[in-house]
């Protein structure tokens, strides 16, 4: 016992020696980190206390639930829905046993998008029979590097289905399909530009969905009046798509696949999922409002009590907001909410309840469960392609699901450029920057500190960007300089930041110093940095650095910044959307400070700064000139803008700027400036004294400094 007691002594130091090191390991908390917390978990309760809670009464959600589906298809990337094109379905293999058979079968959603699946059929049935649609989550099987789908990890469910009277088509998603795709767009592989297309794979696997339907009412063996979905984790969240968005499911029961925004974005557990989970939140929702969209029709949502992705605390409240709706319609019955012990597992603790389901409201039986769902078919017995089509779409359905803008052409005249502006900054307002705070907070302008060396001057301001975002501006000037002169301020980015430090630092070090104290490692004093940006400087330069730069950047683990990135966009927004807002509240901010309230402003930027420098002079007063280094030529590179690929690129934004302010161009690909040009010269806009508006220089492609 001695021994014993010695034993658990030593194993509980050593793990907490080694909790101990992993702190020590853990980068220290930043100021950025703090900001970022208190501004996730404001948002995320602004758009909780909002959800569902403008309905008051059953002709409140009667009225609201069309648009509520149509925002819903459009988030999804299915407004307008897609062309029924011919599935094209076609047998490719069956498999026989004493009480069902299973064909192997695929069909195409789209042109060149196969979807795999195995439908199973009961034996026996002399009349059609209800049918399932068992969507699959993430549990890829693969042999010797060829994979056979996800379905034949689920290959229970619809074993069980059909051995009790059923017909279940079980389908493959996108992702771990037959065809290997992707759903890691933004959670792996940095493809933030899904984003700029409003992109989402959640979409594919919705309209797949659609046309699963599609293709059950097409069988001789199944009641199309009879129709309910169920799936798992990535399947329960597809359940919920197909059954918010389509009426012909009358009984749903999705397993571990929703909880809601303040899981995800304040407690972290966006990342553990992928990008099938989320639609692009254009309208600011919260997930309670998805499943709302079921009510009235037979609704069950299951979750067990220590899943660490779709906690219970946020099923909870899920489930207490959607039951208002249900019983708005007087259809409490209607939905159910079961909750097993255990973690994010396929039990059948789980699986007997939504058999239970679909037998009470697709066959209005209630018979006991007397046979277990089991595993009786080999990978082999279950696969549908031999070899993979040459013709497959699967693989960059990416690249083509939403619709995007074509290149504008030049306008013909005024009246057509301004419909065409008018349009711009519309779908900009509503469906791009939606997530900018509808009213401007008070900016709370400060001064923290001022110094003075080699000529110079230099003030560090404080101004509130929006509740709990404060940021600086660091504003350099010549000594000598009085009155209202020209301002330029310049929107720093990522790249920029490490210079205009270190410049700072060697300019006026104790100021810099106390000022980025709680950054702990400061950047190195940088005289050249210095002399390149502040010899014979002859006006006030303003430093606009947005949040997650700088004073306020947060963890700088690649893996942190890519969630952090995606909570914005859970959220609504994107990084780079508010930072766009911070570089408006800066204009705003600039033009409070006395001595520069009044004179000529010039606002500038480099790479992706250049672009959110672009797009926030949009929003403000002109500015005297727009001066953009390196400027993205496209959204593909940059600035990441929520939807903004579905109705303009960098060209038209540019057009629209240029109408405003005269401005400077420094890009590599000077053909992207061309619209704009020749927008200019036809309408007749002219710098002062008469110089082109857009004047565009060929530089090299931008390179970090």
């Amino acid at each position: 016992m001695k021994r014993l007691a010695l034993f658990f002594s030593l194993l509980v130091l050593l793990l907490g020696l080694a909790a101990g090191l992993a702190r020590a390991a853990a980068p220290p908390e930043r100021p950025g980190d703090r900001m970022l917390a208190a501004y996730f978990a404001a948002e995320t309760a602004k758009l909780r206390d909002a959800c569902l809670t403008e309905i008051r009464s059953i002709d409140d959600w009667k009225s609201k639930r069309d648009e509520y589906r149509r925002q819903l298809l459009e988030m999804l990337g299915l407004e307008p829905l897609p062309e029924r094109t011919e599935l094209k379905a076609t047998i490719t293999g069956r498999v026989e046993r004493e009480d069902f058979a299973v064909e192997n079968l695929h069909f195409q959603s789209r042109p060149g998008l196969y979807v795999t699946a195995n439908l199973y059929l009961p034996k026996g049935q002399e009349k059609p029979a209800p049918a399932i649609l068992y969507v699959c989550g993430h549990g890829g099987v693969k042999i010797d590097g060829v994979s056979y789908g996800n379905k034949v990890s689920y290959q229970h469910h619809g074993e069980w289905f059909a051995r009790n009277g059923y017909v279940c088509l079980t389908i493959d998603s996108l992702q771990l399909g037959e065809i290997e795709s992707i759903h890691h767009g933004t959670y792996r592989y940095k493809m933030w530009w899904w984003n700029n297309h409003g992109y989402t794979p959640a979409g594919v696997e919705a309209w797949n969905c659609v046309r699963a339907l599609d293709y059950l009412q097409s069988r001789k063996e199944v009641d199309g009046e009879r129709l309910g979905v169920t799936g798992r984790s990535g399947g329960g969240a597809y359940s919920w798509w197909i059954a918010a968005i389509d009426d012909r499911i009358k009984a749903a029961a999705p397993v571990a696949g929703i909880t809601d925004l303040e899981n995800h974005v304040v407690d972290g557990t966006v990342e553990g999922h992928c990008d099938c989970m989320f639609f692009v939140n254009t309208y600011r929702w919260d997930y309670p409002l998805v499943a709302a969209l079921v009510a009235p029709r037979a609704l069950l949502l299951e979750n067990s009590d220590t899943d660490g992705i779709f906690p219970l605390n946020g099923v909870i409240r899920t489930h207490a907001k959607v039951k208002q709706v249900y019983q708005l319609y007087k259809a409490a019955p209607q939905f159910g909410l079961v909750i097993t012990p255990g973690p994010h597992h396929d039990t059948q603790d789980l699986q007997v309840p939504a058999f239970r389901w679909f037998n009470k409201h697709l066959k209005g039986q209630e018979p006991l469960i007397g046979t277990p769902a089991e595993k009786l078919l080999t990978p082999a017995e279950l696969k549908v392609f031999a070899k993979l089509p040459e013709d497959e779409r699967n693989t960059t359905i990416h690249e083509t699901f939403t619709q995007t803008t074509p290149p504008a052409a030049p306008p013909a005249d005024e009246a057509a450029w301004r419909k065409s502006r008018q349009g711009w900054l519309g779908a900009l307002r509503t469906k791009v920057f939606r997530g900018w705070p509808e009213e401007d907070p008070p900016l709370g302008l400060k001064q923290l500190s001022a110094a003075s060396g080699r000529g110079l001057a230099l003030r560090v301001f404080s101004f509130t960007s929006q509740e709990h975002v404060p940021l600086k501006l660091y504003v350099v000037q010549p000594q000598a300089a009085a009155g209202n002169h020209p301002v330029a301020l310049d929107v720093v980015g990522d790249e920029d930041w490490p210079a205009l430090a270190g410049a700072l630092r060697w300019g006026f070090p104790e100021a810099i110093e106390a000022d980025l104290a709680e950054l702990g490692e400061l950047p190195p004093a940088d005289e050249a940095a210095f002399q390149a940006r502040f010899k014979g400087l002859s006006q006030a330069i303003a430093f606009a650095v947005p949040r997650g730069i700088g004073p306020s950047a947060w963890n700088p683990d690649e893996k942190k910044q890519t969630q952090i990135r995606r909570r914005f966009m859970l959220l609504g927004q994107t990084l780079d959307g508010m930072r766009a807002w911070d570089t408006r509240r800066a204009i705003q901010a600039v033009r409070a400070i006395e001595g520069l309230r009044s004179g000529p402003l010039e606002i500038r930027g480099r790479g992706v700064a250049a672009g959110i420098a672009l797009y926030a002079s949009l929003f403000e007063p002109p500015a005297s000139r727009l001066v953009l280094v390196q400027l993205p030529p496209s959204h593909r590179e940059g600035p990441i803008l929520l939807n903004v690929r579905r109705f303009l690129d960098m060209p038209e934004a540019l057009a629209m700027a240029a109408e405003r302010s005269p401005v400077v161009v420094e890009t590599a690909s000077p053909e992207a400036c061309a619209y704009a040009v020749a927008t200019a010269e036809r309408l007749g806009w002219k710098a002062p004294g008469g110089a082109p508006r857009v004047n565009v220089v060929k530089t090299e492609p931008l390179q970090a400094k």
